[in-house]
């Protein structure tokens, strides 16, 4: 019984010592009311998104991309990072722009957020284009 003990005074001592590193690396949780105009919000920039990849599997938009030179799989890479704000104005100009323009609008705009990115140094699409940093 004396053998147990003696044991039972380590195994006690280790269990407190993780009981208190636990408590003090443990992350608190928060929750918060999430608000309908937020979650449609965040649903119609995702359909958005979808909209304009779905746009760049039409023939002319990737014979035209393929003519300057930039893969699709960059254009979509920047479509999922285009900011909300950016994507609603794109969005925008192409419900405004004249139903044969689409697919020049499309192009433009691509292009627009290349030179941007590579402007910012996010991207070195075209070699033209130099970084402000």
């Amino acid at each position: 019984m004396s053998g147990i003990r003696k044991h039972l005074r380590y195994v006690s001592f280790f269990m407190a010592m993780m009981m208190a590193l636990g408590s003090v690396w443990s992350v608190t949780a928060t929750a918060g009311m999430v608000g309908t105009g937020e979650m449609i919000s965040e649903q119609q920039v995702q359909l958005d998104r979808q909209q304009l990849v779905d746009m760049l599997e039409k023939q002319e938009v990737q014979d035209k991309l393929a003519d300057l030179g930039v893969s699709q799989d960059q254009v979509k890479e920047r479509i999922q990072n285009l900011t909300p704000a950016e994507l609603a104005d794109f969005e925008q100009q192409l419900a405004q722009a004249p139903a044969g323009q689409d697919v020049v609008g499309i192009i433009v705009l691509f292009l627009l957020v290349f030179i941007i990115t590579d402007m910012l140094c996010a991207t070195n699409v075209f070699p033209f284009v130099n970084c402000l940093r």
